[in-house]
């Protein structure tokens, strides 16, 4: 995680980016917040009730002068995001739906990026996914050319370096929505500072079995390579499968079972067949393998909205604040 991090910190230095923190009550939230706040790469804007997030911070004895503290309930942001919230949805929620909702941190940190007040946000801590990325597709929307947001995590132990995808949000996914999550996955890794080679997963590898599943593989493989002519922007991006994953890690094995392929046990960016393969693969590599898992990191939106585990800890918070505020640059 530090090489990463290092080279991020390195690019946000003295940027200040505003991050929102929906979670203000949460100790590992506010402890990340007092902690961002003594450098000058991310601005968090920590939301909640001013005098609750006061006496946690007496509890934890810290200082939280000088963070921006922001109440959903009272702000004075409060009407002209309920506007904005109305024009948004466009006739999908009315006035006083819009103002139940932006009780909520997480719509109204939603709508803190989406107005311009802050450039990204990070939750979970204390919320589910669907409440961190709800928001974010109803306000913030993917990309044009996107069709869903995915959710990847960066896998760091020591020098060693990966993206694995999807890992947090599509439950079902065709040939179509994989071959895209690839497009996206090789993108975010490009973003910060990785060439990436994209390993397209199976439990088959270059047509060794041929089931639904496996094709389904191959076809999204295809359609990758496809879309991946098109972008200008992944030149030299090499995306390649079916592959099972000691063919795309292990040199040896790759020269047996592929030895035609660009990659030759040197993927960095994987690609599961399934949401449970994806979740199931990252949370083995971070238990047994030692490596650091940071994010998901949400794919293709218009401006970077992050989630979190509830199982994290504050130097998750502010790992995450630190990408999301890279993202936005």
């Amino acid at each position: 995680m530090a090489n990463l991090l290092e080279v991020l910190n390195e690019k946000l230095s003295g940027k200040n980016v505003k991050i929102v923190l929906p979670e203000g009550n949460d100790e590992r939230v506010l402890q990340a917040a007092v902690e961002l706040h003594k450098g000058d790469k991310v601005a968090p804007i920590v939301l909640g009730d001013k005098a609750e997030i006061e006496a946690l911070a007496a509890k934890l004895g810290v200082a939280i002068d000088g963070i921006e503290i922001m109440d959903p309930a009272t702000s004075e942001l409060r009407e002209d995001l309920i506007t904005k919230f109305v024009e948004r949805r466009k006739g999908k929620a009315t006035e006083e739906q819009a103002t139940e909702m932006l009780k909520e941190p997480n719509y109204f940190g939603t709508m803190l990026v989406y107005a311009g007040h802050a450039a990204g946000l990070v939750s979970g801590a204390a919320h589910s996914t669907a409440d961190t990325v709800r928001p974010a597709l109803q306000i913030i929307k993917t990309k044009p050319g996107v069709s869903r947001t995915s959710g990847v995590f960066f896998m760091m132990r020591g020098e060693e370096q990966y993206v694995m995808g999807d890992c947090a949000i599509n439950p079902q996914l065709d040939s179509q929505a994989l071959a895209e999550i690839a497009i996206e996955s090789a993108k975010t890794a490009k973003q910060f500072g990785m060439e990436p080679k994209v390993a397209m997963l199976s439990f088959s590898t270059k047509g060794s079995a041929k089931t639904p599943e496996t094709e389904k593989v191959t076809e999204a493989t295809k359609l990758a390579q496809e879309k991946l002519a098109s972008e200008s922007d992944l030149q030299g991006v090499v995306i390649d499968g079916e592959f099972q994953f000691d063919a795309a890690f292990v040199p040896s094995v790759a020269a047996k079972k592929a030895p035609e392929s660009p990659i030759q046990g040197d993927a960095n960016v994987f690609v599961f067949p399934s949401l449970e393969a994806g979740n199931i693969g990252y949370k083995i590599a971070q238990r047994l393998g030692g490596f650091d898992a940071v994010g998901p990191i949400l794919q293709g939106l218009n401006a970077p909205v992050n989630d979190l585990s509830r199982g994290c800890s504050t130097e998750d918070v502010v790992s995450l604040s630190i990408i999301t505020a890279a993202q936005s640059l």
